[in-house]
């Protein structure tokens, strides 16, 4: 596991122009970083630009982190969601004009389809309610937070191929909870 300590060092090497310890800093934090982008966004596709663009400010600004005492992975998260932030500002609103509004569609999904995905989330989350609660809480950090493995296994103090055989298993539990 890759600690505070390992992330600042790979910063300050970074600085230095280090491609290795970008690679290693890209290996031990994208997937969190990931996560966060798609958070903010909400979408797949940019949020996969947005990690490239925040790893090539942390290469260009590499210099710029100060060991403060906090983690950098704050630092890294902040970037990201900066990013993000303005990324989403900078998109535009198409306008049109008042004639056209008759015939915009309403993107939102119709009363049915709302209904349906009221349904499927209460089914999910009542499936996941029958999973031990340590279980539940790793799926849904691994799944909906974008936490690493290695992350969880060290939150719930397990060795991380048990992690992956918790994940695995509460996944199988899920499919056959939802088939039923």
């Amino acid at each position: 596991m890759t600690t505070p300590a390992d992330i600042e060092t790979m910063i300050a090497r970074i600085a230095l122009r280090d491609r290795g310890a970008f690679a290693a800093l890209y290996d031990a934090t994208s997937a969190k970083i990931f996560g966060v982008c798609l958070r903010v966004l909400g979408n797949r596709a940019e949020a996969e630009d947005a990690l490239q663009e925040v790893y090539l400010r942390v290469w260009h600004k590499a210099d710029s982190y100060a060991v403060t005492g906090h983690s950098p992975i704050s630092w890294l998260v902040t970037v990201a969601r900066n990013l993000c932030v303005d990324r989403l500002r900078r998109r535009k609103v198409p306008v049109q004009a008042l004639d056209a509004a008759e015939v915009v569609a309403d993107s939102r999904p119709d009363p049915e389809a709302q209904v349906i995905a009221r349904s499927e989330t209460a089914r999910i989350d009542q499936c996941l309610d029958e999973l031990e609660a340590p279980r539940a809480d790793a799926v849904r950090r691994a799944y909906l937070d974008g936490e690493t493995y290695a992350e969880l296994a060290a939150r719930h103090a397990v060795p991380l191929n048990t992690m992956r055989t918790w994940l695995r298993r509460s996944l199988m539990k899920l499919k056959e909870c939802l088939t039923r």
